[in-house]
């Protein structure tokens, strides 16, 4: 009884879920193989396409600081005791 007010938001979700997958389910029309493999292909290729002339033509950031060389790792832990007063 409690849980009644939920009942309307509920109903609502799920008919809009089934409207818009069988909105969908149409809309999508089949591509060819070949011509989806091309489409991946123009998409990832590196060059600039004459339709983006402005991509990939600038150099790409470097870092603010220099890197720090990597720790030294021996694989054993070692306890540093603190200088005698």
């Amino acid at each position: 009884m409690v849980v009644l007010w939920l009942l309307p938001p509920v109903a609502v979700t799920l008919v809009a879920m089934v409207w818009v997958t069988w909105l969908g389910r149409e809309s999508r029309g089949e591509v060819d193989r070949d011509e989806a493999v091309r489409r991946l292909g123009a998409a990832l290729d590196p060059q600039p396409s004459r339709w983006r002339p402005w991509a990939r033509t600038r150099p790409m950031p470097g870092y603010a600081v220099a890197p720090r060389p990597p720790d030294r790792s021996t694989g054993v832990a070692i306890r540093r005791r603190p200088p005698a007063a």
